[in-house]
């Protein structure tokens, strides 16, 4: 079996052959590699037993794409020691988890699963509104369907009205009576729905200091995080809605860090900042490291601190990246 470091190359070379731009590998983190394609970007984990997925990771992952718009996605080999199912969507602490043949399915064929695994079996999502539809056109009762499909009426009318799931033997049964397919692929890119709100954040949540909190005051929403290849991501208030154009910040905060460290850092802040199409900088006290680290905006504490608003601090940002 493939270790972890094959899947993930594997995976690398799928996305770029499907056209997605991807980032490099992020070790000790919550998500191990970053891929976009057009207004598609990927938060992805790749795990050789998707039960060893982290609650803690996944947290952070999903708080990490609900900032960026992104979809987060694990990928793996097993479950204990079955194989994962082509063309079935598992679920781990509410993240989508697919085995790496139905991603070839996806990004190569663009065949997307239908079949979502959960406790007692498969099921399948069913498209209440077409199969009320032919229902119909067929003058058949709920009572009638319920008797062709060996089902309650009550489970066709939950079906109708997008209650329930259906196994996939009743959900054919259905399709050969209707003749007409009425199962709906899972969306496996979709955003996660997160009660989340980067605006919200209270100070108590962000440990690392004067340094958010004076992010905070200058205007912006502000985490930090403890399992990527940054320290904190941010906002400004006004700008986390959905119609703006105002991308995350990607920000580092020194903590000490060794040079050598700093300047890896750089390195993964701007393969981030291309991929996720977003600003990046470091927040440095020390006095030896000038304007900038491999590209990448350096802010003195002092600095920060002097910033009138959020938008007087991001024409810093800009004024450092473009010298």
């Amino acid at each position: 079996m493939a270790n972890r470091n094959q899947i993930i190359q594997e995976i690398n070379q799928l996305l770029t052959g499907g056209g997605f731009e991807t980032s490099q590998v992020y070790y000790q983190s919550c998500f191990d590699m970053a891929a976009r394609k057009k207004l598609l970007l990927l938060l992805l984990k790749v795990l050789v037993n998707i039960d060893s997925v982290n609650e803690t990771h996944v947290q952070e992952i999903r708080k990490v794409a609900n900032t960026f718009l992104a979809s987060p996605l694990v990928i793996g080999l097993k479950s204990k020691s079955s194989p994962l199912e082509e063309d079935v969507v598992y679920e781990r602490h509410g993240l989508p988890v697919i085995g790496v043949d139905t991603l070839k399915n996806i990004v190569l064929y663009d065949e997307r699963p239908e079949f979502l695994a959960d406790r007692g079996g498969y099921f399948v999502n069913i498209n209440g509104s077409i199969l009320k539809e032919y229902r119909e056109e067929y003058s058949l009762s709920l009572k009638d369907l319920a008797d062709l499909a060996h089902v309650s009426r009550e489970t066709i009318y939950k079906y109708e009205n997008d209650m329930v799931r259906a196994n996939p033997e009743t959900a054919m049964i259905l399709e050969d009576i209707l003749n007409m397919k009425i199962t709906v692929d899972i969306d496996i890119f979709e955003t996660p729905k997160c009660d989340f709100d980067l605006n919200k954040v209270s100070s108590e949540e962000n440990t690392n200091s004067e340094k958010t909190k004076d992010l905070s005051n200058l205007g912006f929403g502000v985490i930090e995080t403890k399992k990527s290849p940054f320290d904190a991501l941010a906002i400004e208030n006004n700008s986390n809605d959905k119609s703006s154009d105002e991308s995350p910040l990607i920000a580092s905060l020194e903590n000490n860090r060794a040079p050598k460290t700093l300047h890896k850092m750089a390195i993964s802040l701007k393969d981030l900042s291309l991929i996720t199409d977003s600003e990046s900088f470091f927040i440095i006290n020390n006095k030896k490291i000038k304007e900038s680290l491999e590209g990448i905006p350096v802010i003195k504490s002092w600095e920060l601190k002097e910033a009138g608003d959020s938008k007087e601090f991001m024409r810093l940002v800009k004024e450092r990246r473009d010298n």
